[in-house]
């Protein structure tokens, strides 16, 4: 007897979100005002990311950005916030759904330094090649600041240092064996990989 096995069902044969009928915003929002000028009250998923903003899809929360508002989600972009306080994280207010955080296109840590454990003071993914937009750790950082401003919002982790940190690993610049960035940061769920 020979078992069949069901094909998967397709990515965009789901029903879109509500929010479609808005359509394509030129740009996913980065302010207040960038909001209310797509007539937007509220993003239903607000991504926080390490990196600047370039809407390409070399950048992966352009990507994933773009991927969420084709299935009518509205999606705002919190682009290197400032890690010191909650504030930047409020700009666009309280997602409907969930914040979604990555560090960027690299690990916070190999971004910020190099091999012999020094401080870099260039950053290819940010405006004008500066350092220093983003802390170490940044996913854990970012997500602890996201359940500051609003703690009953799940926080979705993803990308690169989550993926690579989602299990006990050993950490190169503590020299000690680290657990899940998922425990660290309290974050509500890890995508590993691409996270689409």
């Amino acid at each position: 007897m020979q078992a069949t096995i069901k094909a998967d069902r397709s990515l965009f044969s789901y029903p879109k979100y509500w929010a479609h009928c808005y359509g394509t915003a030129p740009f996913l929002p980065m302010s207040r005002q960038e909001m209310d000028e797509l007539g937007w009250d509220s993003c239903d998923i607000i991504l926080v990311t390490g990196d600047a903003y370039v809407d390409h899809p070399s950048f992966g929360m352009a990507v994933i950005g773009r991927l969420l508002e084709s299935h009518g989600f509205r999606v705002g972009i919190i682009s290197q916030p400032d890690w010191h306080s909650k504030d930047d994280f409020m700009q666009l207010g309280e997602p409907n759904l969930y914040f979604g955080v990555t560090a960027g296109n690299m690990d916070s840590m190999i971004n910020r330094y190099t091999a012999d454990k020094k401080l870099r003071h260039d950053d290819a993914y940010t405006a004008g090649n500066i350092g220093g937009k983003r802390p170490d750790r940044a996913v854990t950082v970012y997500t602890q600041r996201c359940k500051e401003a609003y703690k009953h919002i799940p926080v979705v982790i993803g990308g690169i240092e989550a993926s690579l940190r989602r299990i006990g690993h050993y950490d190169y610049w503590s020299e000690k064996i680290r657990r899940s960035v998922l425990f660290d940061s309290k974050a509500d769920l890890l995508m590993f990989g691409n996270a689409e």
